[in-house]
């Protein structure tokens, strides 16, 4: 019996070995692709979208979603739907567990290219990339974000969007600029 014990224990350890290790080549695989992941502070998160003004049922697609925490937020105090990207798909498994274990049914996470990502449906766009990345993809949130969408840029600003900003939260690390699109 304690020869089982012994060998149900190192294969315990051997996979959370394995795990840890996928887990850090993927954060290095995404450090080679121009994403850095960086986790936001759950504080942070609750500021950020009380700011929002979010409403049950609106569409939020978060780019650069990680481990999923904004989007998992805003749909359990808010009710919004929606989906988060990552290129990183050691992330969205853990964002899509973490949801799934919160019961959560109207959020999705994908390995996907933030540069082919549909952007017409959202109500509500997150953005926590870095500035190369920002720059890379601002012309297309600003052509293909619909009409009175809200943009909300975690970290760093939006340069194309500047005269549509509506609010910046000063907050360190990072500051958060809120924009409105009208046309």
């Amino acid at each position: 019996m304690t020869i089982v014990l012994y060998l149900i224990g190192i294969l315990l350890e051997l996979g959370v070995l394995v795990f840890f290790c996928i887990y850090c080549i993927s954060l290095i695989y995404s450090q080679l692709r121009g994403s850095f992941y960086v986790a936001t502070r759950q504080k942070e998160i609750d500021l950020f979208l009380k700011e929002a003004d979010l409403k049950k049922g609106e569409y939020l697609l978060e780019l650069g979603s990680g481990d999923g925490r904004v989007l998992r937020t805003a749909a359990q105090k808010y009710g919004v739907i929606g989906k988060g990207i990552d290129i990183n798909p050691t992330l969205n498994w853990v964002a899509n567990w973490l949801a799934r274990r919160k019961h959560l049914k109207n959020v999705t996470f994908t390995t996907e290219n933030v540069f082919t990502t549909d952007l017409s449906k959202a109500d509500v766009i997150y953005i926590f990339l870095m500035p190369k990345l920002i720059d890379k993809i601002e012309k297309r949130v600003f052509k293909e974000s619909k009409k009175n969408a809200v943009i909300i840029s975690h970290g760093f600003k939006v340069d194309i969007l500047e005269k549509y900003l509506v609010k910046k939260l000063k907050r360190k690390p990072f500051p958060t600029y809120f924009y409105k699109k009208h046309i």
